[in-house]
């Protein structure tokens, strides 16, 4: 935005703009006078003449009453386009009270004119209104100063009014230009939260179609290996783009690949190589069929080191893969620990892991290795992330392995699809917010 351009708006989108900020400054300023008025008096009982605070008293009690009933007045009604009318109010009302006692200790030979000089800069400077007024309310504060003590008759020293009057418009020209200064403040500060919300609808609008990119890779596959096993999964990112990740793959020897893992953090750069591993996986399976898991993660971990140096980023990722060929699962990686339902026993077993993280190290070929396990009918396979075993409560407290093990186990006979939102559920009455990227996966074998 050029230094010409900031100061152009829309008056009618920046007068809604300015409204409730003049409101709440409204409300300062008479705070301040129901305050500073009364207050004053304590000045007064020092410096004026006795017999003069009877009648100072009623002034400053009466203006006071004054304020405080036009400040009930603002509190309870809305922003509005003619409330700087209550501005050239609190002007009238104090700078009134002032210009009587300046009559009452003897006219422009008074010093006490001071005090219209603490008005005109409270209402001026406080209130984000257009200089114009800022000139008019101190035109009027002297207006009112000079004809009210003329017409009382006082004799007075003419080199004295003239003081007054020099510092008195001295003060309406230097708060005049600082209002102005500030308005077109308000001006810039204006154009630039509404090119802000452009910039937040744009991003928000680029995120959404990350996100749909995100949500459109992942599988939807109901029944694998030919119907042998059933399906369901769900991942719920805690940013719009998550880092989590999960697939299941059909090659052409008739296995069935799983993949599930978690990019350290979460958000866009985190999604972004949650993408990066799902496109490499899907073509390291589709050109290695005969390979074992260990060998595609191998391979992968050379892809990925590549990749997120490129990116320049600090980040490391999670990854189990399984292969299933009929009731037989093989597996490599370091994930979370696995969760098998044993249906004949009717108890939840837990299968440990050995192997390393993508991500890290160069090399990961001596870190990775193969395990089996067997599957039979009415057995049940839960794969997770992170993000519900450390899902925290209002104390803090994670919802962790035991309690997942016992939601799996309550639901475990259920179908596919309902095992999985008993256990959101049970998750998300547990915890408290949202922090991280929550993903399950289930497979049950028939």
């Amino acid at each position: 935005m050029s230094s010409a351009d900031r100061y152009i708006v829309d008056e009618e989108e920046f007068q809604k703009f300015i409204n409730p900020v003049m409101h709440r400054w409204l409300r300062i300023l008479y705070t301040l006078g129901i305050t500073l008025v009364p207050l004053f008096f304590i000045l007064d009982f020092f410096t004026m003449p006795i017999h003069n605070l009877p009648d100072f008293a009623v002034y400053r009690i009466s203006a006071t009453v004054f304020l405080i009933g036009i400040f009930l007045i603002i509190k309870f009604s809305k922003p509005g386009h003619y409330q700087y009318i209550f501005g050239y109010l609190f002007s009238l009302i104090v700078g009134g009270i002032i210009v009587k006692m300046t009559e009452d200790l003897g006219g422009f030979n008074s010093s006490y004119y001071a005090g219209l000089n603490l008005v005109l800069i409270a209402v001026n400077l406080l209130l984000p209104w257009h200089f114009i007024h800022s000139i008019f309310n101190g035109l009027i504060i002297i207006l009112m100063y000079v004809f009210y003590n003329f017409i009382m008759f006082q004799d007075f020293e003419p080199k004295n009014l003239v003081n007054n009057l020099f510092f008195m418009a001295g003060t309406v020209i230097i708060s005049s230009s600082i209002n102005h200064v500030q308005r077109n403040l308000n001006k810039v500060e204006f154009n630039l939260r509404k090119d802000l919300s452009k910039t937040k609808d744009a991003l928000w609008g680029e995120m959404e179609i990350a996100k749909k990119i995100q949500v459109s890779l992942l599988p939807d596959r109901k029944q694998l290996a030919g119907g042998a096993y059933s399906a369901a999964s769900i991942m719920i990112p805690a940013d719009e783009v998550g880092g989590d990740y999960y697939d299941l793959i059909e090659d052409e020897n008739g296995n069935t690949w799983v993949a599930i893992g978690d990019v350290s953090g979460h958000g866009v750069e985190s999604g972004l190589i949650m993408m990066m591993a799902q496109t490499s996986i899907k073509s390291l399976i589709a050109s290695n069929i005969s390979s074992k898991p260990s060998d595609i993660l191998v391979k992968l971990n050379r892809i990925m080191i590549d990749n997120i140096k490129r990116l320049n980023v600090q980040r490391y990722m999670t990854l189990n893969l399984f292969r299933i060929s009929g009731a037989n699962v093989s597996y490599a990686g370091r994930h979370q620990d696995l969760l098998v339902y044993r249906h004949k026993e009717k108890k939840v077993e837990t299968i440990s892991e050995e192997g390393t993280w993508i991500g890290i190290f160069d090399d990961i070929e001596d870190m990775q290795m193969d395990h089996t396990f067997q599957m039979d009918i009415g057995d049940v396979l839960l794969l997770y992330t992170d993000g519900i075993t450390e899902a925290e409560n209002e104390n803090e407290e994670m919802y962790g392995y035991d309690r997942l093990e016992r939601s799996f186990l309550q639901y475990a006979e259920h179908p596919s699809e309902t095992i999985i939102e008993r256990i959101l559920n049970d998750c998300k009455a547990f915890q408290e917010k949202q922090n991280d990227d929550i993903t399950l996966l289930i497979l049950k074998k028939y």
